[in-house]
């Protein structure tokens, strides 16, 4: 009956990793669509903030060549506030930067997107001869056959530089044959990154801010190499069980893929460029980084992903996670609206950002954006239950081991373990999820990681898991403790004589 109990805990925690649960009802339809108004953005915003506890934010909207809002909301890790000046993380909406610098040497002749990586970048080798085919669309458009599966970089030691970020592929093998599938992988971005730099001669900081960020007036705007060069460290905050926990961001390598560092401000300011406005960068460029490859269906392009919002309109969008902070940003061709949003909460815990994002996007549709959540913060509450009714199963498991080794010990008294021991084969199970946690959410997610990276991207699963894990590694050490000791008295001879004894004397 306990096994049947914990078999329905595992498959109803099961349930929630596999398809999430969601505190967000359904949008109801406004009125209509209009205009989307500064003050509308703001009441959104101070909203959403207040209702899901958001820490800080940053939020940019653009229409055509006008700033429709910019602004800060909340605080910092370290307590100062935010405003529309304050530079935070931009995670992989960085990827889109550093695809522009690509194309901007493209733009001046001094590379062939479809020319192989090597031409420009000798350094550049892999444990696979098929590395020498990848060409430089390829690396933008994240279709070289490099993925997380066969180069686990997260899991990895982080190199300090643009070169040696590099020189750590030369022992990773390819994932698939180069050009033939689509595979999210930060690395993809990291080769593109020092290509620049060693095609133009400068450090890629230097190039990104000469090329692109100077250009478009984004005078608060840089890149980085290391989480530790962020802002505060890229200390930020994570959601669980209703509360957020501020925490220090691990170190990663982020330059090229997520390192761009900005504000409000210059976010609006980049919005305005990839919609068109103030002609910085020619139209055809923009085309290109922005329309999908189409590789095997993929939506990618370089830096953008084509998809269409809920009321079918075309959209470009580019989301980020950092383990501390998230980001969003998007572009409705149609409408000319373009919106980008930085929070401080990190990955599942707090995809704020997108979320944010999407309820602009309603009421620019004239759809009702109140009511949307982060889905853990329903999801929480219901692996709370789980775990406490796990720990409460597995003290009950642990407090029943005599009585359980008593009756095993009985029923194999002379004979083989294994029935008994066939019986705690079950209990295995949750310590095989635990330790293999890391493993399935990113299958799941598609990405590489580690069990410690699971306690920023989703603290109340990390916990349940746990719990599970060691009660029923308790269960399995007391039964056999017990088994052991039953099995013990039931065999030795001298009990059995003297328990005989004993049974005749007490009828003399």
């Amino acid at each position: 009956m306990k096994m049947r109990k914990i078999a329905a805990v595992a498959g109803l925690a099961g349930v929630l990793l596999a398809t999430g649960v969601t505190a967000a009802p359904a949008s109801a339809l406004a009125s209509g669509a209009g205009d989307l108004s500064a003050r509308a953005i703001d009441d959104y915003v101070r909203d959403y903030a207040e209702r899901t506890r958001l820490p800080g934010a940053l939020v940019a909207v653009t229409k055509g060549d006008q700033v429709v809002h910019a602004a800060g909301y909340g605080h910092l890790a370290g307590g100062e506030a935010i405003t529309k000046a304050t530079p935070m993380p931009l995670a992989s909406i960085s990827k889109s930067f550093t695809a522009l610098a690509v194309l901007s040497l493209a733009d001046q002749h001094k590379i062939s997107l479809d020319a192989p990586v090597r031409t420009y970048l000798p350094e550049f080798t892999m444990a696979d001869p098929r590395a020498a085919k990848i060409t430089v669309r390829q690396l933008l458009q994240q279709t070289s056959g490099m993925s997380d599966r066969s180069f686990p970089e997260l899991t990895l030691p982080a190199p300090d530089t643009l070169k040696d970020a590099v020189a750590m592929l030369r022992t990773a093998p390819l994932d698939t044959e180069p050009g033939t599938r689509m595979a999210y992988h930060n690395p993809n971005y990291a080769v593109a990154a020092r290509l620049v730099e060693v095609v133009a001669g400068v450090p890629f900081a230097g190039y990104l801010a000469s090329a692109v960020f100077r250009p478009l007036g984004m005078t608060s705007t840089t890149t980085v190499d290391t989480t530790g060069e962020l802002p505060g460290g890229g200390a930020g905050y994570i959601r669980a069980y209703g509360r957020l926990i501020e925490r220090a961001h691990p170190k990663w390598f982020i330059n090229g893929s997520f390192g761009v560092v900005s504000t409000a401000d210059d976010l609006a300011k980049w919005l305005i460029a990839q919609n068109g406005g103030g002609r910085i960068f020619p139209e055809r460029t923009l085309k290109i980084a922005q329309t999908a490859s189409g590789v095997a269906g993929s939506t990618y392009g370089m830096g953008w992903v084509a998809g269409a919002t809920a009321g079918g309109a075309p959209r470009l969008q580019h989301t980020g996670w950092l383990l501390t902070h998230n980001s969003a940003q998007t572009l409705l061709p149609a409408s000319r609206y373009g919106i980008a949003v930085v929070t401080n909460t990190g990955m599942i815990s707090g995809d704020d950002a997108l979320i944010i994002t999407d309820g602009l996007i309603d009421l620019i549709e004239g759809r009702s954006g109140a009511g949307a959540a982060p889905f853990t913060m329903t999801a929480d509450l219901w692996l709370a239950g789980l775990t406490v009714l796990t720990l409460g199963l597995g003290l009950l498991g642990v407090r029943r081991a005599p009585r359980w080794a008593r009756r095993w010990a009985r029923r194999s008294s002379g004979r083989a373990l294994w029935r008994p021991l066939a019986r705690l084969v079950p209990y295995v199970l949750p310590i095989v999820l635990f330790f293999g946690l890391a493993d399935l959410m990113g299958l799941l997610m598609r990405r590489s990681g580690t069990l410690e990276q699971i306690t920023y991207v989703w603290l109340a699963l990390y916990v349940w898991a746990a719990t599970a894990a060691l009660a029923a590694a308790g269960v399995i050490v007391a039964r056999l403790v017990h088994l052991v000791r039953a099995r013990g008295r039931v065999l030795d001879p001298g009990t059995q004589a003297s328990r005989g004894r004993d049974r005749v004397e007490g009828h003399a």
